[in-house]
């Protein structure tokens, strides 16, 4: 298998894209959805797109179930 070959089969197994990777990163640090968007310089729309995009991804309904399946998938962590 070529290193290409490789780093495609990594690719292939993540879920969150790095926007989405950091937003819940700062969920679980308790930041409010108001206090990423100001961080992170776009709207609380936007965040929570974000936040919606990765539950439908998860086929999970909350934040909470999110946070703990991206926890025991190895996307995020404490």
């Amino acid at each position: 298998m070529s290193i290409y070959e490789e780093v495609g089969e990594v690719l292939k197994h993540r879920i969150l894209t790095s926007r989405e990777k950091e937003i819940f990163e700062m969920l679980i640090h308790n930041f409010s959805t108001r206090e990423i968007a100001n961080s992170l310089h776009i709207s609380e729309k936007t965040v929570r797109n974000h936040i919606s995009n990765t539950m439908q991804k998860l086929q999970v309904k909350g934040r909470a179930s999110a946070v703990v399946e991206l926890l025991r998938l190895g996307e995020i962590h404490i």
